[in-house]
């Protein structure tokens, strides 16, 4: 330990601690093997009179780092945060007494390394100093004068915030403003209402803490939460503001209806589409486009195109909702209108089934089937589901097509903007990137290693749709938020939803998802207070989701930094920027403190106050590893703190038993593991390693998007390394695990432990 460091360790007895393993003996690890003199016990550390022994310990001044070995980390954080302490948690509770048997040897060599794991991670850290440099804008930019856009607006005002709502076109509404009625949302749920849209604009233009801008886009976005540079352009003249968050509510377009001839449309003019309906109805009374004539009988068409790799491959959701609104329009306009509505599947969730209901009950025909051609005279064939066979629907007036939601989140009228190839394409590594193992960590500890003149190829993105960049960022990964499949934003439902991978701008509506107005009003609403939580934590210097409140930040030792690029190639938030010489500039706002660029650092110059390669190397180092005739194994796994941990948790919380031959160091990311931590790791003695995060790939669970990817790919390039060294390429393997496999992660885990037993124990095990 370092003399000027004043640890102490708190030993907790309750929750069946003391009964299932010897405290005393853990006392005499922290005493005798660390030298701490401060060591004591408490039955009920998290209760009054056991924080009063920490507290008393820390306001005498004889403690600033408190090692509490009790519960998980996971949980009692609100009881243990200590300001202006250090606080290191070794659990005991969930991952050794609670998942393994009581008083048994290797419970309590588990116990017993777990604590020193902790004391050499207190020893290894420092209390973070936050990023707090000012000039912190409060102001929200939101892009996008629809119904999301102007309820973000809207709600933020509301909050205290000011705000600048800007708009393309030369009126607020968007969408949303065509549709005259919309469905009840108040009881009994069922009829139609006046469409609230044209209300929440005057109130809006009114509001003193919203600036309304229309005809105006954004030419160009640079800075980081708190401090963001926008050009706003309007009528050909550039202004500059600095805003705090952006929200992106850019809204949605119908799909186009010109590449569905099969449907009939273009080859009649009374083929028309549920949104130039809506432009009809708004119009009253409706007439057909042929010949003027108020339509008798009216087809409406489901899923025109969607769910159709070759049109839209997804569902829109809301589509069936708006066919039964305007069907009960075209009946309250004239009740002896016959309406067909022809579908696959009818999907009306929540309120829309009082709806449902009430267009039966109006005499709205449903037919179940899939429409396979409408000719130029409104023949209507389809093939009918319960028939089973083909059957016509003729003498028809109108055929509406209830097309899809396409996702603006591009400029489509705008050209998309050439990208500097040279600054923005990764370069294709020319070397092995897991080269330098052998050197860093089996040679010597102070031995540099070579460095890769290039960084690795980066996961490709998926192709952003026509147009020019909504935000035009400055960003060195491009102009365009990253999106999901189907063009629509990245703003994973699961782990971070309306925050995009870009820190600080967040997306609502059906830019992000197909909403209707409802669902569209909360989504606003919620995006709104992020965006407000994003400015108030970034002004503290505290991380936003998936890290809220964490005030470390990474650091960059330049002088051994070789310019790889890795760091800003694999960052995925953006965060890591390149001066004019090269070396990377963090970001300190954008940085969501995941560490990925710390993994993906060669030689080590990333880390952060209270984590680094150094500090997980040395948690692994520390753990006592049985020699080759005692025949205990030792695993170590590298667990991802925001599913895999937590799996581990509750698995022991269900008192499922595994190995307690493994060593279990939580990890902020995946990402964050650098592939040294493995080869120090084999160096030590141990004979498996397990990398246990997120699920990855297109569905990926993963809380900073590519973490487990990223690992993953690290860790199949080393292989041939490990094969070399006459070491299998089983003893480091990757797991996903979500939050829910706690039934089956111990099984898992007893089954790589079978491998290992196959395989033999580590041969660098006594050197």
């Amino acid at each position: 330990m370092s003399e000027n460091l004043k640890t102490g360790v708190y030993l907790c007895g309750g929750c069946g601690i003391g009964e299932a393993i010897d405290l005393d003996g853990l006392e005499k690890v922290a005493a005798d093997e660390f030298k701490i003199p401060l060591c004591k016990r408490h039955d009920h550390l998290c209760g009054e009179e056991g924080l009063k022994t920490i507290t008393g310990d820390i306001e005498n001044g004889g403690v600033d780092k408190a090692v509490i070995a009790a519960c998980s980390p996971r949980v009692m954080s609100d009881r243990f945060s200590l300001d202006g302490v250090q606080v290191v948690r070794a659990n005991l509770r969930e991952q050794v007494v609670w998942c393994h048997p009581a008083n048994d040897e290797d419970t309590q060599m588990l116990a017993a390394d777990q604590l020193r794991m902790a004391i050499t991670q207190a020893d290894r850290i420092t209390l973070p100093e936050p990023w707090k440099e000012g000039g912190f804008s409060e102001t929200l930019l939101v892009v996008g004068g629809g119904l999301a856009g102007m309820t973000a607006a809207n709600e933020a005002a509301k909050a205290g915030s000011k705000v600048i709502l800007i708009e393309r076109s030369d009126s607020l509404g968007g969408m949303a403003r065509i549709s005259s009625k919309v469905l009840a949302e108040t009881p009994p749920y069922r009829g139609l209402r006046d469409s609230p849209v044209p209300a929440l604009i005057g109130t809006v233009e009114k509001e003193p803490s919203i600036t309304v801008m229309t005809d105006c886009t954004v030419a160009k976005t640079s800075g980081m939460p708190g401090k963001f540079e926008v050009e706003l352009l309007k009528g050909g003249a550039v202004s500059k503001e600095t805003v705090g968050a952006i929200i992106v509510a850019t809204g949605w377009r119908p799909y186009d209806a010109s590449k569905l001839g099969h449907l009939g449309y273009g080859a009649s003019p009374d083929v028309v589409t549920g949104v130039e309906l809506d432009e009809m109805l708004a119009t009253a009374p409706l007439a057909r486009k042929s010949d003027g004539k108020p339509p008798k009988t009216v087809a409406f068409i489901q899923c025109a195109g969607s769910r159709d790799p070759e049109h839209l491959a997804y569902c829109s959701t809301v589509c069936c909702g708006a066919s039964i609104r305007q069907a009960l329009q075209l009946l309250e306009s004239d009740p002896q209108i016959m309406v067909y509505v022809i579908y696959q599947e009818l999907r009306t969730p929540g309120l829309a089934e009082e709806h449902y209901r009430a267009a039966q009950e109006a005499g709205v025909i449903f037919v179940k089937g899939e429409v396979k051609s409408v000719d130029a005279e409104l023949m209507v064939t389809i093939e009918d589901a319960f028939l089973g066979e083909e059957t016509p629907i003729s003498g028809l007036d109108m055929v509406v097509l209830a097309t899809g939601m396409v996702p603006n989140s591009t400029n489509v009228d705008q050209p998309a903007i050439e990208l500097d190839e040279e600054k923005l394409t990764p370069l294709k590594a020319d070397i092995d990137p897991m080269a330098p193992i052998a050197v860093a960590g089996y040679i010597g500890e102070g031995d540099a290693a070579e460095a890769p003149s290039s960084p690795p190829p980066d996961t490709p993105e998926p192709a952003l749709p026509e147009g020019g960049p909504v935000l035009n960022l400055q960003y060195r990964q491009g102009p365009h938020l990253p999106i999901l499949a189907d063009g629509f934003s990245d703003s994973h439902y699961i782990c971070f939803p309306y925050e995009t991978r870009r820190t600080g701008i967040y997306t609502c509506g059906p830019v992000r998802r197909p909403m209707d107005l409802s669902e569209t009003a909360l989504d606003a609403t919620g995006a709104a207070l992020k965006a407000i939580q994003a400015i108030r934590n970034v002004k503290e210097g505290r991380a936003l989701h998936p890290r809220s409140g964490d005030l470390s930040f990474p650091k960059i030792g330049l002088d051994p930094c070789t310019k790889c690029r890795r760091c800003t190639v694999e960052c995925p938030f953006g965060a890591i920027d390149e001066n004019e010489e090269d070396f990377p500039v963090i970001n300190p706002t954008r940085c969501r403190r995941c560490g990925t660029c710390m993994g993906a650092c060669p030689v080590r110059t990333i880390s952060f106050d209270n984590y680094s390669v150094e500090m997980l190397t040395s948690m692994a180092k520390a753990v006592e590893i049985p020699d080759e005739f005692e025949e205990k194994p030792r695993i170590l796994i590298l667990a991802c703190q925001n599913d895999a941990y937590p799996a581990l948790d509750m698995a022991g919380a269900a008192r499922h038993q595994y190995s307690a031959n493994v060593r279990i160091i939580p990890v902020r990311c995946l990402g964050s593991v650098s592939v040294l931590c493995a080869s120090d790791a084999l160096a030590t003695g141990y004979d498996g390693i397990i990398l246990m995060g997120c699920k990855s790939g297109d569905d990926y669970q993963c809380h900073f998007v590519k973490g487990s990817a990223l690992a993953e790919d690290r860790i199949s390039n080393i292989g041939e390394t490990l094969e070399s060294m006459m070491l299998e390429k089983e003893r480091v393997v990757t797991m996903n695990v979500s939050i829910s496999d706690s039934a089956s992660v111990g099984k898992m885990i007893d089954d790589y432990v079978e491998i290992i037993d196959g395989i033999g124990l580590n041969p660098f095990k006594d050197f």
